[in-house]
């Protein structure tokens, strides 16, 4: 079985390789990918690791607070997309409260 983690504040020197070579001391790596801001290019912090085979908590427990370069890294399981939803980023997501037809705005 496949699952997926997501983990943030890592350096912003980090590769894939760094970060693949981290996770393996926990099991099988199928993949990892990084996030890259579209507009700019630039690395965000951020990213996703596959792994084939593992269980989930000892992931988290192994490598949650980990240090990654000179940063202590956060992992947890990477929750699934939301149907219809994009990552196009931008903007701010408006509260249901905004959202009402019947809220006057002055």
């Amino acid at each position: 079985m496949i699952f997926d983690f997501y983990v943030s504040n890592m350096p912003f020197d980090a590769t894939e390789e760094d970060l693949r070579k981290l996770f393996e001391v926990a099991g099988k790596v199928k993949a990892v990918n990084l996030v890259i801001d579209r507009k700019t290019g630039l690395f965000k912090g951020s990213g996703f690791v596959k792994m084939i085979d593992v269980k989930v908590r000892e992931v988290v427990e192994t490598l949650d607070g980990a240090l990654l370069g000179n940063r202590q890294i956060s992992v947890s399981e990477a929750l699934p997309k939301k149907p219809g939803t994009t990552n196009t980023g931008g903007g701010r997501e408006r509260s249901a409260r905004e959202n009402r037809p019947d809220r006057r705005r002055n």
